[in-house]
């Protein structure tokens, strides 16, 4: 079963134009893609009127094919060398204090892009200081030596997203596996405890609650410390339809369960996205 419309909980008011023209020239400019743009996210025009945004590197072409992203899916790009000095000058000329570097997938190249990831987080580093980063990274197709990586650069936040409940994977991102991308949550903590592990699903794909809360206690077993929960939004008519709209209080009664369960962070409601609003949860975890 599918439905079509929308609740009225789902409505955004309309985007600040001058704000949006001026993020997108500013990137534009810096040659830079955000997966605000690429994913088409419901909260652009929120986060672009803040002034923040989610980083998009390695190109915006991904190599595989999950059946929820609006991100392009074509023959990858040549690397931009000079991107990751330009996504620190963004973070710089944004004020930011905390940024958020995502990816699309590169199973082209032999680590992931995980060399592309260190060199932007160090880049960062150089420019800015006192920004906290969080990166939100593809599974590197469960290559351990591309995310050690990762882990040695220490970034404040490592991201994985489960996306889904195991039972959905060979619907929504056939090219995903569970168990690998829970794997990658797993070794993360246990390489570095310092690092605040977060992982997000994305709800009314036709999980049921106890899938959803057998994916609540994966986490804990794997020691992940924040949990976003969000609606999934058909981009386009291409994409996986949506199978049920999650009221407010769902969600509201999801966070409430997962954090009685011991997770220490979750984000929970109709417009949460992994990235959305990401300082609120670092600070509370890292106590500032």
């Amino acid at each position: 079963m599918t439905i079509d419309r929308k609740p009225s909980w789902l409505t955004k008011k309309i985007p600040n134009q001058k704000s949006l023209y001026a993020m997108e020239n500013m990137l534009k400019g810096l040659s830079l893609h955000t997966v605000c743009e690429g994913a088409n996210c419901p909260n652009i025009g929120e986060c672009f009127e803040n002034k923040t945004a989610t980083f998009m590197i390695l190109g915006k072409q991904c190599t595989r094919n999950c059946r929820f992203c609006a991100v392009s899916k074509d023959s990858p790009e040549e690397l931009d060398r000079e991107e990751p000095e330009n996504v620190a000058k963004a973070v710089k000329e944004l004020g930011l204090k905390h940024v958020v570097i995502t990816s699309v997938t590169r199973d082209d190249l032999k680590d992931g892009g995980a060399h592309h990831f260190v060199h932007t987080i160090k880049e960062i580093r150089r420019n800015n200081v006192n920004t906290t980063i969080e990166v939100l990274i593809p599974d590197f197709n469960g290559n351990k030596d591309a995310l050690q990586k990762i882990i040695d650069v220490e970034p404040e936040i490592l991201n994985h997203n489960l996306e889904t409940v195991p039972f959905l994977y060979k619907t929504v991102r056939p090219e995903g596996n569970y168990k690998r991308s829970l794997k990658i949550l797993e070794i993360a903590k246990r390489e570095n405890p310092r690092i605040i592990t977060k992982t997000g699903l994305m709800l009314g794909l036709g999980e049921n609650e106890e899938e959803v809360t057998l994916v609540m206690e994966d986490l804990l077993q794997v020691g992940c410390d924040i949990l976003t929960l969000g609606q999934y939004l058909q981009p386009t008519k291409k994409h996986i339809q949506v199978a049920e709209y999650i009221s407010p209080e769902k969600f509201q009664y999801y966070k409430e369960k997962a954090i009685k369960k011991g997770l220490k962070y979750v984000a929970s409601g109709p417009f949460v996205r992994s990235s959305y609003k990401a300082i609120e949860g670092y600070n509370i975890l890292s106590g500032e």
